[in-house]
């Protein structure tokens, strides 16, 4: 057992634990139960949930999430409009986000997926310097797909 000084009281009988727990008008709180003997504290219990919820507060706090964001384009894309992708695809970089680019062909268009890969290797070019390719340009059905991360 310990108190609410932190000093050992060493191995007490649950009777004189919260005996003496009462003395200070405080609770008795088991810290390690899977221990042999069980570990106790004495200690304000609602003020030992306050600071526990606060941790758990923090450490959401400064949790990140990422989240995919995704950019389609079709192999008939003009190159102006091209960049215009491009520059969306950097700020979302910049903001740590993934981002999805999805070439969709449509009818016909789907005999043209080699000038749907270069048009994906121009853009992996582009963005080299700001971002690694975490999932390489690859024919899902009617959809090529690439995927790119942020460089840290």
């Amino acid at each position: 057992m310990i108190d609410a000084e932190g000093k050992q009281l060493g191995i007490l009988s649950l009777s004189d634990a919260l005996a003496e727990a009462a003395k200070g008008g405080l609770d008795l709180v088991e810290v390690a139960p899977t221990s042999t003997p069980p570990v106790c504290r004495i200690l304000d219990y609602g003020k030992f949930r306050y600071q526990q919820s606060k941790k758990l507060q923090d450490a959401k706090k400064s949790q990140t999430t990422i989240q995919v964001k995704e950019i389609r384009l079709r192999p008939k894309t003009e190159a102006h409009d091209l960049q215009v992708k491009i520059k969306h695809i950097r700020k979302f970089l910049d903001q740590h986000d993934k981002v999805k680019i999805t070439m969709m062909f449509r009818g016909r268009e789907i005999a043209y997926a080699d000038m749907g890969k270069k048009i994906m290797e121009d853009i992996r070019e582009a963005l080299a310097e700001f971002s690694i390719v975490e999932q390489q340009p690859r024919l899902e059905g009617r959809n090529m797909i690439m995927i790119l991360a942020p460089k840290k």
